[in-house]
């Protein structure tokens, strides 16, 4: 059933399919958190349990099947909402994934790595800062990958967290404080742009305290998500209070 053949009397407006982790514990609630009850979000799940590149290469391998049941639902759009599983391949693979996800869900698709490159030249952004939760190893291909579609990376910063769960158990207290232990005003003159990376980093909440606080924008992986989601599936949504790039959708 298409979007126009939906039913009117349901109070729907729109329906957004997130394909996660098994472990992530965020994406979901922080977009139901971001949205108006008339847009809901429907989740599948890959098996993932530990945020290492062998796991992360595995579990790609079942995003499609899950494209294919959020069909079942009749989503607007689809993201797969998670950053390093997206860009561990570097360029190239992100785009490659949207194209699988939207054949196989028959509708537009976004990669959480495409969708903050997208956020970054929405906004202008090219010289970054970025935090993460992640291993060396992983923030070592964040960076790469982040470099190699033109961004200078200026710095990078990791918790060197393992388990996804415990990536999941830190709180937008905790987003803020690396985000500013890692960034003080002086850095943040020279730059466009502070990334939070992650999925089940729980960060949206923090965007807004850390813009008014750096002067410059902060973006989230899933903010960056988001945004591009709900540009995809064409749904517009008022994200006022959520941080420059949210914001921007109104415009």
């Amino acid at each position: 059933m298409t979007m126009g053949t939906r039913p009117t009397d349901t109070g729907v407006r729109g329906r957004l399919g997130l394909i996660v982790p098994s472990s992530n514990t965020t994406a979901e609630p922080e977009f139901e958190r971001a949205l108006p009850d008339e847009i809901t979000v429907h989740a599948a799940r890959m098996e993932l349990e530990s945020v290492t590149v062998d796991a992360l290469d595995a579990m790609s391998d079942g995003a499609e099947r899950g494209a294919e049941l959020l069909a079942h639902a009749d989503v607007d759009a689809v993201a797969y909402a998670c950053t390093t599983g997206s860009l561990i391949h570097g360029p190239g693979f992100d785009a490659e994934l949207e194209d699988r996800l939207e054949a196989a869900a028959d509708a537009p698709a976004v990669a959480t790595a495409r969708s903050v490159v997208r956020a970054l030249e929405a906004l202008d952004a090219e010289r970054i800062a970025v935090v993460t939760p992640y291993t060396d190893d992983l923030d070592a291909k964040e960076r790469d990958f982040l470099e190699a579609v033109g961004l200078e990376v200026v710095s990078i910063d990791g918790r060197g967290l393992e388990a996804n769960t415990a990536i999941g158990a830190l709180t937008p207290d905790d987003a803020e404080a690396q985000v500013l232990e890692h960034v003080d005003g002086a850095d943040a003159d020279a730059l466009d742009a502070v990334f939070v990376s992650c999925t089940n980093y729980r960060s949206l909440a923090a965007v807004d305290g850390l813009e008014s606080k750096l002067g410059v924008p902060v973006l989230t992986s899933n903010g960056a998500t988001l945004w591009d989601v709900c540009r995809a599936s064409g749904l517009e949504v008022d994200f006022e209070g959520r941080g420059t790039l949210l914001e921007s959708s109104r415009s």
